[in-house]
């Protein structure tokens, strides 16, 4: 398995690493009772960190798509090279490092992180299209 590859999987990890930080802290705040249940009830808002963990969630999420077609199209074309391989690192070393970054409200660093994360996809996406 190409090293972009296994980056996708941990990328899905942290996806799923991500839903799991934001319903402990949602069901922290609302219960074990209304997270069983039907929740069809207005609720009082969310914590700030709880928040914040949907907001970098979703911020993932928003990425993620384009990271999968990337690294496939760049695996299935055969353009994988060192700067795919750095891409993918950079893309998921951003993500990581994004999720507590944005949980405890950090600015601008959050921000910063966020660019290099997405200068690693964009690598990705430069390498298919790059001329041999």
């Amino acid at each position: 398995m190409t090293i972009e590859l296994t980056i996708l999987g941990w990328t899905l990890v942290l996806a799923f690493v991500q839903i799991l930080l934001f319903d402990i802290a949602r069901t922290s705040q609302y219960g074990a009772k209304w997270n069983m249940g039907a929740r069809d009830g207005a609720m009082p808002p969310l914590s700030a960190m709880a928040e914040r963990l949907k907001r970098a969630q979703d911020n993932l999420f928003e990425t993620l798509p384009l990271f999968i077609a990337a690294v496939l199209i760049a695996h299935v074309a055969d353009r994988n090279s060192a700067l795919t391989a750095m891409g993918a690192q950079l893309y998921l070393a951003g993500r990581v490092i994004y999720v507590p970054l944005y949980a405890f409200g950090v600015p601008v660093l959050r921000s910063l992180v966020w660019i290099a994360s997405t200068i690693g996809l964009g690598m990705i996406v430069w390498a298919i299209f790059a001329p041999v």
